[in-house]
C-alpha cells in the first residue's frame, strides 16, 4: 500500500526535518532575494520569441502549397504551443512572475491557449495538485480518474485498456486537463453540486467554444485569404499542432509523476502535518529527468519536477540553479534524488501504466515494495543496523532481493548438477 508515515519512510526524526525546512527555506529565501531585472527580461523576452515564433508558423501555413512548407507550419506551431503552455502559461499562472506587478503577466489575468479555463486549472492544479501531492483520494491528478498508477488504486474491468486510455489521454491532453475541474465522476454518480456544476459547466463551454472557434474557425478563415491555403489545410495543421502540443506536455508531466521512485501517499499522511514534512512529501512524490539547456526550456522547466513542488510560485528560469543545492540537501539526509534520461522515465510511466492494467495476482511485486508503489512496511526485512536514511535503506533492500534471487538461481543450478 502506499506510504503512511512519511517520517518513518523517510527514515528521519522531527529534528531532522525541522532541520531539513530550515535549509530548504534558505534555498528559496537567496532565489527571492536576488529576482531582478534579469529574470524580467528573460520572461518577457520568451513571451516575444514565442508570439514571433507562431507569427512564423502561420505565415507558412498561409503562403506555400508545398506539403513540406505544411509540415514545417504545423510543426512550427506545435513548438509555439509548447513554449506557450509549457514555460509561459503553466508558471505564470503559478504566479512565478507576479512579484513583477505586470498586469500582462500575472496569474490573475493570464489565459492559455488550451480548451481548458485558466481559473479552474489554477485550482485544481495549483492548490488541490501542489498541496495534496500524490494523496490518494485528493490528488486527482493520480491517474486523472482514468488510470491506474498504483496498486492503491483498486483494480477494475477497464482497468485492462490502460494503455489505450493513456494513448487517448496524450493525444488529448489539453481536453483531459480541461474536464479535470468538472469531476464528471461526480456528477454521474450524482453526487456533486448541481448549481456549482452548472456554473463550471458554463464556463468551461465558453473557454472550450473559444478555443474551437479560434483553432478551427477564425485561423483557417484568415488564411483561406491566401491562394497558397485553403481553409481546411489550416485547420489540419492546427490540429496537428494541438497533438504535437498534448503528446509533449503528457510525456513532460507523466515523466514528472508516475516513473519509479514517485511516491503515494495516503490521507493520514497529511494529517497534522508540518512545513518540513510536506517539502518531504512534495521530493519524494515527484521525479526529475536529465537534461540541457534546450529541454529545460522546451518542458517549460519541468525536468526539475522535484525543484518545481518544492518552489511552485519561484521563477522556472531558477530552478536549476536550485536544484543543484536541493541535491546536496538530498544527499546530506541520506534520500533518494529521483532523475534519470527523459526517454527512459517515459517508458518506466509507460511500462507502470501496463503493468497495472493487470489484477495483482498477476504482478510479481509486493504492495509495499514495487517500482511504482512503496511503503514503509519494505524495510520490515532489514536488521536495525541496515535501517540508516532511506537511500541507504532501499538500496539494501535491492541488494537483499539481488542476493536472494542469486541464492535461488544457485540452488537451482546444483539441483541441476
Amino acid at each position: 500500500m502506499a506510504i503512511t508515515d512519511v517520517p518513518e519512510f523517510a527514515h528521519l526524526t522531527d529534528a531532522d526535518i525541522e532541520s531539513l525546512a530550515v535549509e530548504l527555506d534558505a534555498i528559496r529565501q537567496d532565489i527571492e532575494d536576488s529576482l531582478g531585472d534579469r529574470d524580467a527580461r528573460y520572461i518577457r523576452r520568451t513571451i516575444a520569441a514565442q508570439r514571433t515564433l507562431e507569427v512564423a508558423a502561420r505565415l507558412m501555413l498561409a503562403a506555400s502549397k508545398k506539403r513540406s512548407a505544411w509540415w514545417a507550419g504545423a510543426v512550427t506551431l506545435g513548438v509555439a504551443k509548447i513554449i506557450e503552455n509549457m514555460e509561459i502559461g503553466h508558471n505564470v499562472m503559478h504566479g512565478q512572475w507576479d512579484w513583477m506587478n505586470d498586469p500582462e503577466i500575472h496569474s490573475s489575468t493570464w489565459e492559455w491557449d488550451m480548451s481548458g479555463a485558466s481559473k479552474h486549472w489554477r485550482f485544481t492544479h495549483n492548490f488541490m495538485h501542489h498541496k495534496y501531492t500524490n494523496i490518494l483520494g485528493m490528488d486527482d491528478d493520480v491517474g486523472y480518474g482514468l488510470l491506474r498508477v498504483t496498486r492503491d488504486q483498486k483494480w477494475k474491468p477497464h482497468n485492462l485498456f490502460n494503455l489505450v486510455w493513456n494513448t487517448m489521454l496524450a493525444t488529448f491532453f489539453e481536453w483531459g486537463v480541461g474536464l479535470q475541474h468538472l469531476e464528471l465522476g461526480k456528477i454521474f454518480k450524482g453526487r456533486d453540486n448541481r448549481d456549482a456544476t452548472l456554473v463550471r459547466l458554463r464556463e468551461f463551454s465558453t473557454k472550450a467554444g473559444q478555443q474551437v472557434f479560434k483553432d478551427y474557425v477564425a485561423y483557417p478563415a484568415l488564411t483561406s485569404v491566401s491562394p497558397a491555403a485553403s481553409f481546411s489545410s489550416t485547420a489540419k495543421a492546427n490540429a496537428v499542432a494541438n497533438i504535437i502540443r498534448n503528446i509533449w506536455s503528457n510525456a513532460v508531466i507523466f515523466c514528472g509523476h508516475f516513473p519509479d521512485g514517485a511516491e503515494k501517499f495516503t490521507k493520514t499522511d497529511m494529517v497534522g502535518e508540518t512545513k518540513g514534512q510536506w517539502y518531504l512529501r512534495q521530493m519524494l512524490g515527484s521525479a526529475n529527468f536529465e537534461n540541457g539547456p534546450v529541454l529545460r526550456f522546451m518542458s517549460g522547466n519541468l525536468c526539475h519536477q522535484i525543484e518545481h513542488h518544492l518552489y511552485p510560485d519561484l521563477p522556472s528560469n531558477r530552478l536549476y540553479e536550485a536544484s543543484l543545492r536541493v541535491r546536496e540537501v538530498c544527499d546530506k539526509y541520506d534520500l533518494p534524488y529521483t532523475t534519470g534520461n527523459f526517454l527512459l522515465q517515459y517508458a518506466k510511466a509507460w511500462r507502470t501504466i501496463a503493468k497495472l492494467s493487470l489484477p495483482d495476482k498477476y504482478l510479481r511485486d509486493t504492495a509495499d515494495d514495487a517500482p511504482e508503489t512503496r511503503s514503509e512496511r519494505m524495510f520490515e526485512v532489514l536488521e536495525p543496523e541496515q535501517r540508516r536514511g532511506l537511500k541507504s535503506a532501499i538500496a539494501a533492500v535491492r541488494q537483499r532481493r539481488r542476493d536472494k534471487r542469486a541464492a535461488k538461481l544457485l540452488a537451482r543450478a546444483d539441483r541441476a548438477a
